[in-house]
């Protein structure tokens, strides 16, 4: 359990941080309930979608933070239902509540920064460019393609 900060401006487009400005105060707040309540349901969607397991999930959001309940099986499926919360536009942090059935070490975080690649990124951790493998495979189904990583994603790196 934990907090963990992302790059607000980076990350997947989910509709996340779309308010209404310059308009009359109960304006404002009527359209802000309908925002969160659209937002919150658009990052359970993501979670829901990416095909990892929790149980009685509960997403909460505002201002750029999410909170996040549920229960996984191990810390794998928590580490990546933080990262499938965080790596979207607009959320700066996740902390999480998660429950985790079977307590495995954590996975190490890393941001994406200009010039990375899996590769760089295993040599950097492992020593070694060829287990980017994974990576990759850590990062499924967040991950699509071993050569689509952006500045400011946040991945886990597993320990060896």
């Amino acid at each position: 359990m934990g907090a963990f900060d992302f790059v607000r401006d980076a990350g997947a487009k989910v509709g996340i941080g779309n308010g209404a400005k310059g308009e009359s105060k109960n304006v404002l707040e009527e359209a802000s309930k309908i925002v969160k309540t659209s937002e919150v349901e658009n990052l359970t969607k993501r979670v829901l979608e990416s095909g990892i397991a929790i149980d009685n999930l509960k997403v909460t959001f505002g201002d750029g933070n999410v909170e996040v309940s549920g229960s996984v099986a191990d810390q794998a499926a928590r580490e990546k239902v933080i990262l499938a919360l965080g790596n979207v536009e607009g959320v700066a942090s996740v902390k999480d509540s998660i429950k985790v059935n079977d307590s495995s070490a954590e996975s190490k975080m890393y941001k994406v920064v200009e010039g990375d690649t899996l590769s760089k990124i295993a040599k950097s951790f492992y020593g070694d460019a060829a287990k980017y493998p994974a990576i990759f495979e850590a990062n499924k189904p967040l991950l699509q393609d071993p050569d689509e990583i952006y500045v400011g994603q946040t991945l886990r790196i597993p320990a060896e």
